[in-house]
């Protein structure tokens, strides 16, 4: 069966830093395009990031430009998303996602449809 398991959320105050990790299970990352999204109540879902398959080239939404940072592990078959200089803003479900043929060459592309996502991890911000 194949899997994605986010954990790392929490609350936090802000300006403070999370890592979130995002476990795969039965499929390798390495051969697939992933990606980070998050969802607030009320509000659409947004892409964060995406790492391309075929380069690594990894993109980031301008909310989160230069205090995200996105990464995935081969080995570990895990991808990460470090967060740091958080606002209440960044609160909400943040989920990754997978799929093997999604192709990126711009930010615009990480809102692609995946094959596989999770089921989310909790951010809150606030004091």
């Amino acid at each position: 069966q194949r899997q994605l398991v986010e954990s790392g959320g929490g609350l936090v105050q802000p300006g403070g830093s999370l890592r979130l990790s995002c476990a795969a299970s039965g499929f390798s990352l390495e051969d697939y395009a992933v990606g980070w999204f998050r969802q607030a109540p009320g509000k659409e879902r947004e892409a964060i990031s995406c790492i391309s398959k075929e380069d690594g080239s990894i993109y980031y939404a301008d909310s989160v430009k230069a205090r995200f940072t996105a990464s995935k592990d081969n080995a570990k078959n895990t991808m990460y998303l470090q967060m740091s200089s958080l606002e209440p803003e960044d609160t909400g479900l943040y989920y990754c996602a997978a799929d093997p043929s999604n192709y990126f060459l711009s930010y615009a592309d990480c809102s692609f449809s995946y094959d596989y996502r999770g089921r989310g991890t909790q951010v809150t911000v606030s004091s």
